[in-house]
């Protein structure tokens, strides 16, 4: 990792290094997607056959697109029964947290004979994808199908990449069935966004798609928006830790680790007002590095975005964390409920030495899909908010009509929209001035 002594010039180019991995900047891959997009909208099931067999490698027709029960009892009897304990636990832990972000709708009356309110409905068919590649993230499976189920949306579709056998891995089927999917198919990439949002013969067209992914599937993502919606585009894993010379050295590289391990695009960055501690987590990672199973990738992603910054003081080191705006934000400080006090900007903040980020990924209960590349400045988790759509609700009598006429009569004048006027004058044309 490189260590770099902060200052506003070194905070503005690690910024910008790092927004170097936004989908804003894979303009070299939308002409791709444009073509996958259009293909699938004008050929439906033929353009995603093709695809998933150019791709994945896999042949599929309209009857082994779509998981079968019995693929899903195949799933049940291979994973272990200790696993399958664990991604129970996990979801209740899950929905518990999701449970208390239920919304209701409200109804306001008053004497005058106005009602107003917003009710609060639920999506109706949601689409959630799933990534697939070299680990198979069930715990992803259970972010994004829980919130939408607590919510009530009537028919969540889950579409995840198929193995090269044309199997869905075990654990992703037993995550879905136990958070509530009710349709799973085989289909990954830009060809499943675009299958989810047009719709296909075999695929249901969805309201919304959820879910990270792959380059291809956040820029075709960002390309149905307004077809469809979506929660986020997601971009690569990061972690920010934030610590002084309390912290545990051995503890900040793992989970420094933790996040670059994801892919090589992947950033960890510790700003911490010690020099002790920030040459201390250095020799650290070069010991977990030797056995870690991942070291490759993770060398990678720490020569490119990886950074140990150096604070004068922890106001200047709470400063950049709210600038760079982390996924993860990790604050091991002697008084980390302070620190966290002052944060504006994270999608999720972990405080103490012992909230380590994969406590948040796999089993605490708040959302793991979270804002990145600085978007957590104006994003948030994934929620039950993303699951339901609010209507507004108003209703005048004619008394309290007639009181509030004028008055936009009067609004509806100055911006020479006559007809608007007109709407609310010829209710009451026939009453004496």
């Amino acid at each position: 990792m490189k260590m770099v002594r902060l200052t506003e010039k070194s905070r503005k180019d690690i910024t910008a290094q790092l927004l170097k991995r936004s989908p804003d900047s894979y303009e070299g891959y939308e002409e791709r997607v444009r073509e996958i997009l259009q293909n699938v909208r004008q050929n439906r099931d033929k353009a995603v056959f093709e695809y998933t067999k150019k791709f994945d490698q896999v042949d599929l027709d309209s009857q082994t697109i779509r998981v079968s029960r019995e693929e899903i009892q195949e799933a049940y009897n291979a994973v272990d029964p200790e696993l399958l304990g664990v991604i129970r636990r996990s979801y209740a832990n899950i929905r518990s947290y999701h449970e208390k972000q239920r919304r209701t709708s409200w109804f306001d009356s008053t004497p005058e004979g106005t009602l107003l309110g917003q009710k609060v409905t639920p999506l109706g068919t949601v689409g959630v994808y799933v990534p697939g590649g070299s680990a198979a993230l069930c715990s992803s499976v259970l972010m994004n199908i829980v919130p939408a189920k607590v919510a009530g949306v009537e028919r969540i579709v889950m579409a995840t990449p198929p193995a090269k056998d044309g199997r869905v891995p075990a654990t992703s089927l037993v995550a879905a069935c136990e958070a509530g999917a009710d349709e799973i198919y085989k289909v990954g990439g830009a060809q499943a966004i675009a299958a989810l949002a047009y719709g296909t013969e075999s695929i249901p067209k969805v309201d919304k798609i959820v879910g990270p992914g792959n380059i291809y599937v956040a820029l075709a993502k960002k390309a149905v928006y307004g077809t469809v919606g979506i929660d986020s585009i997601a971009g690569p894993s990061e972690i920010l830790v934030l610590a002084d010379e309390s912290a545990n050295a051995h503890y900040v590289a793992a989970d420094l680790l933790s996040q670059a391990e994801h892919d090589q695009m992947a950033s960890a960055i510790l700003i911490t007002t010690s020099e002790d501690l920030a040459k201390k987590v250095q020799d650290e990672i070069e010991g977990y590095l030797k056995s870690l199973s991942r070291a490759e990738i993770i060398r990678k992603s720490l020569e490119q975005y990886g950074f140990i910054l150096l604070a004068d003081t922890m106001e200047d080191a709470i400063e950049t964390a709210n600038q760079i705006a982390s996924e993860h934000l990790e604050i091991v400080t002697q008084n980390p409920f302070e620190v966290m006090m002052k944060i504006k900007n994270a999608g999720a903040i972990f405080i103490g030495e012992h909230s380590s980020e994969p406590l948040g990924d796999y089993f605490a209960g708040p959302n793991h899909v979270l804002p990145t590349n600085g978007t957590a400045k104006f994003f948030s988790p994934l929620s039950v908010d993303d699951f339901v759509k609010k209507s507004s609700i108003i209703y005048y009598s004619r008394n309290a009509l007639r009181k509030a006429k004028d008055d936009i009569i009067a609004f509806a004048d100055a911006e020479t929209l006559t007809a608007h006027a007109n709407s609310i004058r010829v209710r009451f044309e026939n009453e004496a001035e």
